[in-house]
């Protein structure tokens, strides 16, 4: 059975329990051990999925299909390791699951409790599929003393004492405060968060301290003393220059050292930390740079967009060079010109998104990549925009749109309400609930021969993640075809096009489906890498 690590959070929420959980998780792979992560959501929603990206962040996808908090995509792309639907699940899944078990009459008429049916759930998650790693790490979304966390808190104490201190361990994770007016750290709110976490029945073993100077010796003597933690196990978790750069710092201040004394693991090799130098020195020191405009509607929380984000810096590494990101909302197209914004930028992209909100804008910035000959990529709702546009500009089919936004006189894009995935026909209500009814995971897509696409992937067929409701219609596909926007993946059985081109454009790709969720910083994806690789050709033309 996996040695269990808990990470919990205290003081206040947005501290980078998901990246320290990634970055521990990476460390203990550069050791030689095996690891797997998992979230646990308070929140009572069923899933993310149907979450404003304005309170949530993005909806990190699965292959299997899950819509998952975005530390996922943290932990993917740190460990490589792919998640799963047995790899978060929220409050309102483990309700929904224990009513359901009450309503078949399984608890044998017993009166159902928050301990201890809530809390076996929550134990019967963490532990399934357990024995097939050396590691489990375990993250509890909010903070210590959140009301709708304490059974997550009381099944993990509960775990605690089941499975002993030799196989779990408890890391918390704290902020220290720099308080610019007394010019002195305080460590006071630490001390608060774990005495909370104590009166659970919780004693943290090692203590993490978000902080963005430096913590003296003798304050964290003070916080071991207080916290009773010794304070070799009281680790600064300092703001650094690239999150890449996370598991060198760890490893420099002891994170996974003092976690296998803990396991009294003493025969562990050293980490091999060699790759992660070398993504950092390529983020610090690049040979070129380029700048690429986002053009979306979520663009006051950058965590909307978090994967796509990173996608964009791993292009960069890639081609060597510095990618910095214009985040552009799509509504001031709508009142001002798009080359104001557009004109010194060396490529655009347009990304997913939900509504009729800004809709216009974006398209306006597919005309001007495609005019301009400014490479283009358009991810999901952005392939949808490009395809609206070449429908209107190229083919004159004035009142052409998509279906998601009313009836359009030409429907180019529209609900599809069945799909094969595998060898099974799916089948979709179209006045049914939003959750869960989307087109959503991997699906595979066969490329056409010659096309760029086929070219950039070096392959015949892929698999990607997908998550929408809506698609290219095909009664216009012809059409498109004729003015030069051609379809260069279509869905196995030829049904429902994945990818369309214009091959005479320097770079102008529109997908489907959600690349960025599968990019990593040691394998970018391809067609982040080659888009940035337009993107430098183009700022040598400018």
């Amino acid at each position: 059975m996996a040695r269990l690590i808990f990470i919990t959070g205290g003081v206040v929420s947005s501290l980078g329990k998901g990246l320290a959980s990634a970055a521990l998780g990476a460390l203990l792979q550069a050791r030689g051990f095996s690891v797997r992560l998992r979230k646990l959501d308070p929140y009572l929603n069923v899933d993310p999925g149907t979450m404003s990206p304005f309170q949530h962040g993005e909806v990190y996808v699965t292959d299997d299909g899950a819509e998952t908090d975005l530390d996922l995509g943290h932990y993917e792309r740190f460990t490589g390791v792919s998640s799963s639907k047995a790899d978060n699940i929220t409050s309102g899944r483990i309700y929904s699951q224990v009513i359901e078990r009450e309503r078949k009459g399984l608890y044998l008429g017993r009166t159902v409790q928050v301990i201890p049916h809530v809390t076996d759930m929550i134990k019967e998650f963490v532990l399934s599929g357990s024995d097939e790693v050396d590691f489990l790490l375990v993250e509890i979304g909010g903070t210590v003393g959140d009301i709708e966390g304490l059974p997550f808190f009381e099944a993990i104490r509960q775990l605690g004492n089941e499975l002993g201190r030799d196989k779990t361990a408890f890391i918390h994770l704290t902020l220290v405060p720099y308080i610019e007016a007394a010019g002195e750290l305080k460590t006071k709110p630490t001390q608060h968060s774990v005495k909370e976490l104590r009166a659970i029945g919780i004693q943290p073993d090692i203590l993490m301290c978000r902080a963005s100077h430096p913590i003296p010796e003798e304050e964290r003597r003070k916080i071991g003393l207080f916290c009773n933690v010794s304070p070799e196990r009281v680790i600064p978790a300092l703001d650094v220059d690239t999150i890449y750069r996370v598991p060198i710092a760890y490893h420099q201040v002891g994170l996974d050292t003092q976690l296998l004394k803990h396991f009294r693991i003493d025969d562990a090799p050293p980490p091999d930390l060699a790759r992660w130098a070398q993504v950092v020195e390529r983020v610090k020191n690049p040979e070129g740079e380029v700048r690429i405009a986002v053009v979306g509607k979520y663009m006051q929380v950058k965590d909307s967009y978090k994967s796509l984000g990173e996608a964009l810096t791993h292009g960069g590494i890639a081609n060597n060079v510095k990618v910095h990101m214009d985040w552009i909302d799509s509504e001031i197209f709508e009142r001002d010109d798009a080359a104001a914004f557009l004109d010194d930028v060396h490529g655009i992209l347009v990304p997913g998104g939900f509504g009729e909100r800004g809709t216009e804008g974006k398209i306006r910035a597919v005309k001007f990549a495609r005019e301009r000959k400014v490479p283009f990529f358009g991810i999901c709702y952005g392939l949808h925009m490009a395809v609206i546009e070449a429908a209107r500009d190229l083919v004159g089919l004035e009142g052409a749109g998509t279906t998601e936004n009313g009836r359009p006189k030409h429907p180019v894009i529209g609900l599809m309400t069945e799909w094969v995935k595998g060898n099974t026909l799916e089948k979709r209500d179209e006045g049914g609930d939003l959750g869960g009814t989307m087109r959503v995971g991997a699906y595979e897509a066969v490329l056409a021969p010659g096309s760029r696409v086929a070219e950039v992937y070096g392959a015949s067929s892929i698999s990607e993640r997908h998550r929408h409701r809506f698609e290219v219609n095909t009664e216009y596909t012809a059409m498109l075809e004729k003015r030069g926007f051609r379809v260069s993946g279509w869905s196995p059985d030829g049904k429902l096009p994945e990818i369309m081109e214009f091959p005479d454009h320097p770079w102008f790709i529109g997908v489907q489906f959600h690349p960025e969720l599968k990019s990593r910083p040691f394998q970018p994806h391809p067609l982040f890498a080659s888009f940035i690789a337009a993107a430098v050709h183009q700022s040598r033309l400018v």
